[in-house]
C-alpha cells in the first residue's frame, strides 16, 4: 500500500457514520447487507448512507454488487489487512520489537469472529 492509499483509507475511516458502517460489515462477513439495512441500522437516510459508502469503497475497504433492485455491501478485509500492514510496516520500521506489542493485541481473535 502506498502513503496515498493510506491516507485515503485513514480518512474514509475517520468519521463516526463510516466507522460504524465498517465496523456492521466486518462483522457480518463473509455476508454482505443491502444499503437499506445498513441506513436502517445507523439511522442515516439512504442518499447519506451512499456516499458514505461511496468514500468507503473508494479507499478499498467496502465493495458492491447489484442483486436485483438492492445493492449488497460487503467489507474488503484485503483492503483492511493493507492498511494494517502498511501502518506497521511504517511505523515499526519492520522491527518486531516495535511492533510485538501490536501483533500481540490482534492474536486473541478467534476464527470464529470473536476477540477479547
Amino acid at each position: 500500500m502506498e502513503k496515498t492509499d493510506a491516507i485515503l483509507a485513514l480518512s474514509a475511516l475517520a468519521q463516526s457514520t463510516r466507522l460504524e458502517c465498517f465496523s456492521r460489515l466486518v462483522k457480518a462477513l463473509p455476508e454482505a447487507i443491502t444499503a437499506g439495512d445498513l441506513a436502517t441500522a445507523l439511522g442515516v437516510p439512504q442518499n447519506t448512507l451512499s456516499t458514505h459508502l461511496a468514500l468507503l469503497a473508494q479507499a478499498g475497504l467496502v465493495s458492491s454488487e447489484r442483486q436485483g433492485r438492492s445493492i449488497l455491501y460487503r467489507a474488503e478485509i484485503q483492503g483492511l489487512q493493507s492498511l494494517v500492514g502498511f501502518l506497521l510496516q511504517d511505523c515499526c520500521a519492520g522491527r518486531p520489537d516495535i511492533c510485538a506489542p501490536v501483533l500481540a493485541a490482534l492474536t486473541p481473535c478467534e476464527p470464529k469472529g470473536t476477540c477479547s
